[in-house]
């Protein structure tokens, strides 16, 4: 089967996978040169802004990967929580862009099914210096501008998740913290959406006030995670059911990396035109949503195949690009429902 008919199923039959296991230059240059203004910052800060870019830059590799999630209490005397979720993958990640007090780190990951091993685009984290402003996570597939006040800015980094699509997920802001040799960040509490573990396979609740922590190891690094299972539909939030969840990057490139450096140095610029769709939309307005709720395969799935075709050399750039940018903006609402009705909106699982 030819790649261009390829990259939406095999992200589905990946994730699926994974599932049930449980139940931009080619990255092998060296990281993008540090900006000029970069230096000014260093100036201001000369130990603390740097230590926090070595952390933050840390997190690039290759890595083996462990998702391990637990629910823990349900606070529903009819809820009964749910069995141990525990997958695996392998995973690379690369710096696609530094210019010093900002830096972007994407995710790809390295899947094996029937016998074939693939690429698949996975998320991309921002990080951002004494950042004056967020995109916040409203619910319901929305996002909102949150200013942030010098004092709450200063000497704090924001890191802001995008989805495979390329568009937000959450943000947060917090300083790194070295306490006992252990570089780490951690944010107050934030809404995000939910997970695709969950997105795929129940519909009782709709988002998750999240606590992500991010701690550099010895071994590579970890993403823990203390999450609140949240009901919006009744006006007032509502928790459900209280989660942990660990998931472990351990340095290992024991496996096919190439796969993922070849897939980026020949998709790379066009997900950077879809980067700046979605930079142009949040510059444009202060809050936007998906006109989908749910699980959101009409957005990723054509910008997965034109990502393909471009690699394949099928469809010129300019024409993806074009294409690809007029798939976000239909997908895009500036006008949004009360939430209630954004999220009575979510389809059911299984339906279309």
């Amino acid at each position: 089967m030819p790649l261009t008919s390829r990259p939406f199923l095999l992200f589905s039959v990946a994730a699926t996978a994974l599932t049930l296991a449980a139940c931009a230059a080619a990255p092998a240059q060296a990281a993008p040169a540090v900006a000029p203004a970069t230096l000014a910052a260093e100036t201001a800060h000369p130990a603390d802004f740097e230590r926090d870019r070595q952390s933050i830059l840390a997190m690039a590799g290759d890595f083996k990967v462990t998702f391990d999630f637990i629910e823990t209490v349900s606070f529903d005397e009819d809820y009964v929580v749910m069995p141990p979720k525990i997958s695996g993958a392998e995973e690379v990640v690369r710096v696609i862009e530094d210019r010093g007090d900002f830096i972007s780190l994407q995710h790809i990951l390295v899947a094996t099914h029937g016998g074939q091993t693939f690429p698949i685009k996975h998320w991309r984290q921002d990080w951002q210096y004494e950042p004056e402003r967020i995109l916040s996570f409203i619910g319901g597939n929305a996002w909102e501008w949150r200013d942030i006040p010098p004092a709450e800015r200063k000497g704090k980094w924001s890191q802001t998740v995008y989805q495979v699509d390329d568009a937000p997920r959450y943000s947060a802001v917090a300083a790194w913290t070295y306490e006992l040799g252990a570089p780490t960040w951690t944010p107050p509490h934030e809404w995000r959406p939910l997970p695709r573990r969950d997105m795929t396979t129940r519909n009782d609740y709709h988002t998750i006030n999240a606590v992500n922590r991010h701690v550099i190891t010895p071994l590579g690094w970890v993403h823990e995670q203390d999450n609140d299972k949240v009901i919006l539909s009744s006006g007032e939030p509502v928790l459900l059911a209280r989660e942990v969840g660990v998931n472990t990057y351990e340095r290992d490139s024991d496996f096919p990396v190439q796969v993922a450096l070849d897939y980026w140095a020949g998709t790379a610029d066009f997900w950077a035109e879809i980067r700046d769709e979605w930079d142009k939309i949040g510059k444009e307005n202060d809050q936007f949503g998906l006109t989908l709720q749910g699980e959101t395969e009409a957005l990723y799935g054509p910008l997965l195949e034109l990502a393909g075709e471009v690699a394949e050399g099928t469809t010129p750039l300019a024409d993806a690009a074009a294409k690809g940018r007029a798939i976000v903006r239909e997908h895009v609402t500036f006008e949004l429902d009360p939430l209630t009705e954004r999220v009575a909106a979510t389809p059911q699982v299984g339906e279309k």
